[in-house]
């Protein structure tokens, strides 16, 4: 496993971790200053500074790219269907015109939470074969920018709103479905707030294997939780053994950034760059 301790090269920054402090071009100038170098934007902060101007940001600071948040939320009623598309497909536009290295997806829970406005449903079931579909279109429109897609499985509790695939487990079984070859085009981005509980996770780390670990997001969880979407903790705040998880990735070949996202109202209210100074203390430290 790699040693974190003597520099902090291999953080990467998911912008949401500050998403309240200042916009994205400032989030890139203050990464810049603590000398982070690489970012995980999100597509509504790209969207409020435009494309173009995040992107020349990105260059000007030097800083690379460990994915891009968010393409997916894939379940909607029939008359969405065409919205959905042609948003994913954007999605991997404005990825390609980062220079993401893939695009994260968070695939969507049940029609009307995904996309407001559908037609109420309780079919799980049908929500899961709906992703299943709308990815393997979007892995059509994202194979000709050479853009991969790495499906997020979000914790249980998601299931309902945001992502109905919630194991490591069901996210390879759908790899292994639309991309037996394991051709690059589809794999999963790993969070430990959303898989440390699983007792199966290291053994689908291992049957993943480096060419399906596309992504590593670290934070933390706190007992108790006040609020299962927006009081995540900083990394050795709370009682994930983020270690474990990175050597078992690690173990596979994984060697790419470890992308610190933390969504806390508690850390959203702390200055900017105390915010990042600790994340490098900590991804020193505990990552």
């Amino acid at each position: 496993m790699r040693d974190f301790s003597v520099d902090h090269r291999w953080l990467s920054l998911n912008t949401a971790t500050v998403r309240k402090q200042g916009d994205l071009v400032e989030i890139i100038e203050a990464c810049a200053r603590h000398g982070i170098r690489a970012i995980d934007p999100w597509r509504d902060q790209v969207a409020t500074v435009g494309l173009e101007r995040a992107a020349r940001a990105v260059r000007d600071a030097g800083l690379d790219l460990s994915g891009y948040c968010r393409g997916g939320m894939f379940t909607s009623d029939a008359t969405r269907r065409t919205e959905v598309r042609d948003d994913n497909r954007r999605a991997v536009d404005e990825a390609k015109t980062l220079g993401a290295p893939c695009i994260v997806l968070v695939v969507g829970g049940l029609p009307q939470y995904s996309r407001p406005g559908s037609t109420p449903s309780k079919d799980i079931v049908s929500a899961r074969a709906q992703v299943e579909d709308a990815i393997a279109e979007m892995m059509d429109y994202a194979k000709t920018a050479k853009m991969p897609l790495a499906i997020e499985p979000l914790h249980p509790a998601y299931a309902g709103d945001r992502a109905c695939v919630n194991t490591t487990k069901q996210a390879l079984d759908i790899c292994d479905r639309l991309d037996p070859a394991r051709t690059g085009a589809l794999g999963v981005a790993l969070d430990v707030y959303h898989i440390w509980w699983d007792p199966e996770v290291l053994s689908q780390i291992s049957r993943a294997s480096k060419d399906r670990l596309l992504a590593f997001h670290v934070c933390d969880w706190l007992v108790p939780t006040k609020d299962i979407l927006n009081d995540r903790g900083m990394m050795g705040d709370g009682v994930i053994d983020i270690k474990s998880l990175r050597r078992a990735v690690e173990a596979q070949g994984f060697s790419g950034y470890s992308e610190i996202e933390i969504f806390s109202e508690a850390w959203w209210t702390r200055p900017l760059d105390d915010v990042l100074r600790t994340c490098i203390e900590r991804h020193r430290t505990v990552v």
